[in-house]
């Protein structure tokens, strides 16, 4: 194609949703979509298959499980509103609250409808980058161990804790020592745990048989309880690139920039937000003053729209592909139309080898964000 496109592989996607549910049945939990990082909803007939239900985090989000997967949602938001909760209430079969104040306003619109969960903070997490860390000190998410009363209000039902970030089982592990430190007092009154997202267990080197042993230990002392995770990476982890061309080259001091057809602010803002440097297909990443590099430049008039820096075996060329590897999760989620930059399509690359266009956009699309 000569547009900008994300192209997901189903092949690529069944892999990864085959390993989720084999460890969900090896070790009796639900593993549940977490749409914050994948909410492409015509790839849902295929997720119907392996799992049974997503986490939504909004009005928007919990709509989307009921009316397009067809299934009421594990739902948590930082703050509910008036004018919202008992539509998100209607989507969802869970509701967890993130402060002791939203469960005092609300929860009587809220009991006997879904079962209610509270948020809570072991104060413990491994996540570096502190943009995506919860639990670093000052946070706005959940409630700290001290803060809760002896025993627990009767109609809240379990505990939600999200500590992670694309980790692997052992930090996982590690964390469960704080989370019981903290709470296993509490956990007698409670009939499941959420142990959110952030378990990478899709990624090559992740020890799934360590999560699987963990899962069951768990289980073993606190058989009462029903464990829920909610990832959302996992899912869509190396399931298809995004296809971009070079539309110019520039130079300055030295410095020489291909300017893209795509955007990291529209199109890959965790490239920027991270940082992370996404791997390019046929390049590799070098130090900005090595001999032959290029900065990769975004066509937004944002002036920091670019990342330093790559290296081809080749010379670019005007109008040739640059292909950005794993683009599926955190980017067709969070994309936006700054600048009316032309948007990416969605593409599917079938079992067959077809390639299904999902979905184009235009102007109509820009405009109607205005109206």
């Amino acid at each position: 194609m000569s547009t900008p496109i994300y192209i997901i592989e189903e092949q690529k996607l069944r892999r990864n949703l085959s390993l989720i549910a084999d460890v969900a049945k090896r070790a009796d939990v639900e593993i549940i979509l977490a749409f914050k990082a994948f909410a492409l909803w015509k790839t849902f007939p295929i997720f119907r298959k392996y799992i049974k239900s997503t986490t939504a985090s909004s009005l928007s989000e919990a709509r989307l499980a009921l009316e397009e997967f067809g299934a009421k949602a594990h739902t948590f938001s930082p703050a509910y509103t008036d004018d919202e909760i008992d539509e998100i209430v209607a989507c969802s079969s869970h509701l967890t609250f993130n402060s002791l104040s939203q469960y005092k306003r609300f929860h009587d619109r809220v009991v006997g409808r879904a079962s209610i969960g509270l948020r809570v903070n072991p104060e413990y997490s491994e996540v570096e980058t502190l943009l995506y860390n919860p639990c670093a000190p000052g946070t706005r998410f959940g409630v700290s161990a001290d803060k809760l009363p002896e025993q627990l209000p009767a109609d809240i039902e379990g505990f939600h804790c999200h500590c992670h970030c694309e980790s692997g089982a052992d930090v996982l592990q590690r964390t469960l020592v704080h989370i019981e430190e903290k709470f296993a007092k509490w956990l007698p009154q409670l009939k499941w745990l959420n142990l959110g997202g952030g378990h990478l267990m899709t990624r090559k080197d992740y020890d799934v048989e360590l999560l699987v042993s963990i899962l069951k230990g768990l289980h073993e002392r606190y058989p009462w309880l029903k464990i829920v995770l909610e990832p959302g990476s996992a899912f869509a982890w190396q399931t298809g690139p995004l296809v971009a061309h070079v539309v110019d080259i520039v130079e300055d001091k030295g410095i020489h920039t291909a300017i893209l057809d795509v955007s990291f602010t529209c199109h890959m803002p965790d490239c920027l937000e991270m940082p992370y440097f996404p791997e390019v297909r046929g390049a590799r990443h070098v130090d900005s003053d090595a001999e032959g590099a290029y900065r990769l430049g975004g066509n937004s008039c944002l002036s920091g729209d670019f990342m330093s820096a790559w290296q081809f075996d080749h010379e670019l060329q005007i109008g040739e592909e640059v292909v950005f590897e794993d683009m599926i999760h955190y980017t067709t989620v969070k994309t936006t139309m700054f600048n009316g930059i032309s948007h990416p399509a969605l593409g599917m690359l079938r079992a067959d080898g077809t390639l299904e266009i999902l979905r184009k956009f235009g102007y109509e699309d820009y405009r109607n964000r205005m109206d």
